[in-house]
C-alpha cells in the first residue's frame, strides 16, 4: 500500500461544473444561526464531499463569499448547490412542499438516533442549529422528527460542522444501502 500523491488525486477528481450536473444523494442540510465562518466552510466542505444535494444556509449564518469560509471550504462553495433563506421558516414550508422531510439534529424529548433512518425519511433535510443554542422550539415545531447523534462523554455535545459530517455520512450510507 502507498499513500496517493496529489496529482494522482486530482486525476479523479470532477470538475466545479461536472459537479453542479451530476447526480446527487437525496440528503440536504440545513444550517441555521451558526455563527463561525469556519464551521460554515467546513460544512461546504463536507456537503461536497459526501455530494449533498444541497446546502440551506439560514438566520444569521454568514455566506459566500467570505474569504473565512473560503479557508475551510477550499473551493466547496462553487461546487455545492446552496441557498439563503433569512428566515428558517420559509426555508422549511419551501422543502416540505418539494415533498423533502425536515429533520432536525437535536437533542429532544420525542428523538431516535442518527442511525435510525429508514426509505420513508428521503428525500431529507438535515436541521443543525447555533454552536452554543442548538435549534430554537419555534423552529423544532416545524420538524418532521428529530436525531440525535449519542454523546458517551462528559460534555454531551459536538462542533457543529463535526455533527454536519456524522449525520450526513450517516445518512448516505443508509440511502446507499436502500438502494442496492
Amino acid at each position: 500500500m502507498k499513500k496517493l500523491l496529489h496529482n494522482e488525486i486530482i486525476q479523479e477528481r470532477l470538475t466545479n461544473e461536472e459537479s453542479l450536473s451530476i447526480d446527487r444523494f437525496p440528503i440536504s442540510l440545513m444550517i441555521i444561526n451558526v455563527r463561525s465562518l469556519y464551521n460554515v466552510g467546513s460544512i461546504f466542505r463536507t456537503a461536497d464531499s459526501a455530494r449533498l444535494k444541497e446546502l440551506i444556509l439560514c438566520g444569521f449564518t454568514p455566506y459566500p463569499p467570505r474569504k473565512e469560509i473560503d479557508k475551510t471550504a477550499l473551493g466547496a462553495t462553487e461546487s455545492v448547490p446552496w441557498k439563503y433563506f433569512k428566515n428558517p421558516i420559509d426555508a422549511i414550508i419551501e422543502l416540505k412542499s418539494n415533498g423533502i422531510k425536515v429533520i432536525a439534529v437535536e437533542i429532544t424529548d420525542k428523538r431516535r438516533s442518527y442511525d435510525t433512518l429508514t426509505k420513508s425519511d428521503f428525500p431529507l433535510c438535515l436541521v443543525l442549529g447555533n454552536e452554543l443554542t442548538g435549534i430554537d422550539n419555534n423552529i423544532l415545531k416545524e420538524c418532521e422528527d428529530a436525531i440525535e447523534i449519542p454523546m458517551y462523554g462528559v460534555k454531551h455535545s459536538l462542533n457543529v460542522s463535526v455533527a454536519a459530517g456524522i449525520v450526513a455520512y450517516e445518512a448516505v450510507r443508509i440511502w446507499k444501502q436502500i438502494e442496492k
